[in-house]
């Protein structure tokens, strides 16, 4: 009775945690403006199917996509014992399920296999990211702790899986004794090698089962409720990230409705214009000029640098990272998030996502050529970001680079980017 009032306290401690940091990630995200993500179900179910659950994006690197797959499928699989680590812990059973007989051992089977699967692929992913130095997952951005936070991650499911594993050979092993409480159930076809590596006595073998079963569940709990903080938050945020894609063509920007506005009145006297907020920048300056979508967005980063790796103003050296755009708004709207709690709502702190966290240099950098859209395995668009805090610079500030206000200034005059009135412009036929 004890253990189970200890395990019963437990899980609740953690489930109120898991639903405080749930809260709070739903209320940052709320900071975002308003955007309609919600037309054709239908293709939205499927981009998610096939991009969060296949992980469609990811075989563009096979390799990495297999390893990743495997950690994947056999992490989520291997969860659904948590069922029944569950009710044995508040009921004091012991293989609850082991009663289905030859279906229990298949299952106990297959999720064993899973179990070394993902403590393979996180074993190779740990070697490439810390003996191999994979460049993608460095970089200026790359600071000490986003790389320590991969490789806790990796570790402690190296652990998990070691402790699922070594909990099942000690119960086969109690099995065989013939000792109470472990009647025979499941199927150990890896675990079994682990054998010759334990005692023979039944209480160290009860001792080690007990110690692998509680490292397991409290593991699990505590893995739950690291994910917030970590670039981790993926595992449960690709879904509705993907599901709330864009779905129209990439390179199609969208328009401001204030602007929008101006121009029809200015076509049409007569023309009513669509109430808008008034106080609301032209572009983003802050995180509260952002959208929902594309706070989204920053909490799904995975950081696996495959948006930078293929950004040609990255490639050719300059001081752009998509990965970086990210990661930045998500220690912004953190921080934002934060200060409003504390204060019983947003209280000016003297800083801004542009300037503070992101220069004027890294947007100016990019090239709008959809690169870092195309290659992120979970669908996340940084230039959407970009554009925003470009159309800040220029129509509330004048920032843009004296090139382009040059082109603006002849396009104005000119009707044309270049220098010379329309007047001249068949002059080139001449002679």
């Amino acid at each position: 009775m004890v253990s189970q009032l200890i395990f019963g306290i437990l899980l609740l401690a953690a489930l109120a945690l898991v639903t405080r940091n749930a809260r709070v990630i739903i209320r940052n995200i709320r900071m975002g403006r308003d955007e309609k993500r919600n037309d054709q179900p239908a293709k939205r179910l499927k981009t998610m199917l096939l991009v969060a659950f296949g992980q469609k994006k990811m075989f563009k690197r096979p390799f990495a996509a297999l390893l990743h797959l495997f950690v994947y499928l056999g992490f989520c699989i291997i969860n659904i014992e948590m069922l029944e680590i569950v009710i044995d812990g508040l009921f004091g059973t012991h293989r609850i399920f082991a009663g289905a007989g030859a279906f229990y051992a298949f299952l106990i089977g297959a999720f064993e296999w899973l179990a070394f699967s993902v403590l393979a692929g996180c074993v190779i992913f740990l070697a490439r990211r810390n003996i191999a130095r994979v460049r993608r997952f460095f970089g200026k951005e790359m600071t000490p702790w986003p790389r320590t936070d991969a490789n806790l991650i990796l570790v402690a499911e190296i652990l998990l899986m070691v402790a699922f594993l070594t909990m099942n050979a000690a119960d086969y092993k109690l099995q065989s004794l013939g000792a109470p409480h472990y009647t025979p159930g499941g199927s150990f076809p890896i675990s079994s090698w682990l054998l010759p590596l334990l005692p023979d006595g039944a209480m160290a073998l009860i001792s080690i089962e007990r110690f692998c079963w509680w490292f397991h569940i409290v593991g699990v709990l505590l893995f739950l409720n690291y994910l917030p903080y970590s670039k981790h938050l993926h595992i449960l945020l690709a879904f509705p990230n993907t599901y709330f894609s864009n779905l129209k063509p990439q390179g199609r920007f969208t328009n401001m409705g204030k602007v929008t506005n101006e121009v029809k009145a200015m076509l049409d006297p007569s023309y009513t214009p669509e109430p808008s907020d008034a106080s609301a920048h032209f572009g983003a300056k802050d995180v509260q000029d952002l959208t929902w979508k594309n706070l989204l967005e920053a909490y799904t980063c995975t950081e696996c640098g495959r948006c930078t790796a293929v950004c040609p103003a990255n490639i050719t050296g300059k001081l752009l990272s998509p990965r970086k755009i990210m990661m930045d708004t998500r220690d912004r709207m953190v921080e934002v998030g934060e200060n409003a709690r504390k204060n019983n709502g947003f209280q000016d702190d003297g800083k801004a996502l542009l300037g503070d966290y992101i220069t004027r240099e890294e947007l100016w950098a990019c090239t709008t050529c959809n690169a870092c859209v195309e290659a992120c395995p979970v669908n996340i668009n940084p230039l959407e970001i970009i554009v925003e805090m470009r159309r800040y610079l220029v129509m509330e500030e004048s920032g843009a680079p004296s090139s382009l206000n040059a082109m603006f200034g002849n396009v104005e005059n000119n009707g044309a980017p270049w220098k010379y009135a329309q007047a001249d412009r068949a002059n080139w036929r001449e002679g």
